[in-house]
């Protein structure tokens, strides 16, 4: 027979776990679920307060749903990882894409789970990010693993408005003084403008110049002319 010491001694060593999730019906079926495996400290049904509230309970994981009102369930997450709270997430979510778990991943969730899978499934997600390791569902591990194998690209450096004209234009071909009379600026001050941008995007060609533009999506643009026309 277990006592109530014992069964208090139980409940402290069950790991404990954080709900954000603002369907009330959902939430409550998971508590039921959890029962015996984790010992659920509290619910949220928006991600407002979720680092204030992590700050109080101390859970050892949350179960975060993404689609949440207010402050988004990945912005929160951004948040929880760049303060250090040293909480596991585990995202629970109903979009099976693998380039929204990689982000995840990559924004510091320990787990990403689906909402189609079985209770038995998240229960060993929670046991896995709590033995340090990551654990993603299985019907996106193949097609995460072929994302995180792809060569990165690098984020486009912000052109401003003036400088995406030009480059336009020049992707389409046209010489500087061609350039200079169709946007009313010299040629001195178009070719400095071009300059400025190889030097920022780290090429060293006219060629190297288009080939960043289109491999970024960087044109085309709105319409040529000078700014206010």
């Amino acid at each position: 027979m277990v006592g109530t010491g014992d069964c208090r001694e139980v409940r402290m060593m069950l790991p404990r776990v954080l709900l954000a999730d603002d369907h009330a019906i959902f939430s409550e079926g998971l508590g039921r679920l959890l029962s015996g495996h984790a010992h659920v400290v509290g619910v949220l049904d928006t991600a407002d307060e979720l680092e204030r509230e992590v700050g109080r309970l101390r859970p050892d994981v949350v179960l975060l749903d993404l689609s949440m009102p207010g402050v988004g369930g990945l912005e929160a997450l951004r948040s929880l990882n760049t303060a250090r709270h040293g909480v596991k997430v585990i995202i629970l979510t109903m979009h099976a894409e693998a380039r929204l778990a990689s982000e995840c991943l990559r924004h510091g969730a320990s787990g990403f789970v689906l909402k189609q899978s079985s209770g038995d499934e998240l229960v060993s997600a929670i046991q896995e990010v709590m033995q340090g390791h990551t654990y993603l569902t299985p019907r996106l591990t193949g097609d995460v693993l072929a994302l995180i194998a792809e060569p990165p690209v690098a984020e486009p450096v912000p052109l401003t408005g003036r400088q995406r004209q030009i480059l336009a234009l020049v992707v389409e071909g046209r010489r500087m003084k061609e350039i200079a009379g169709l946007l009313n600026l010299s040629p001195r001050t178009v070719e400095t403008v071009k300059y400025e941008m190889m030097r920022a995007l780290g090429v060293h060609s006219t060629a190297e110049l288009v080939r960043y533009a289109i491999q970024h999506g960087l044109v085309p643009v709105e319409p040529v002319g000078p700014p206010g026309a």
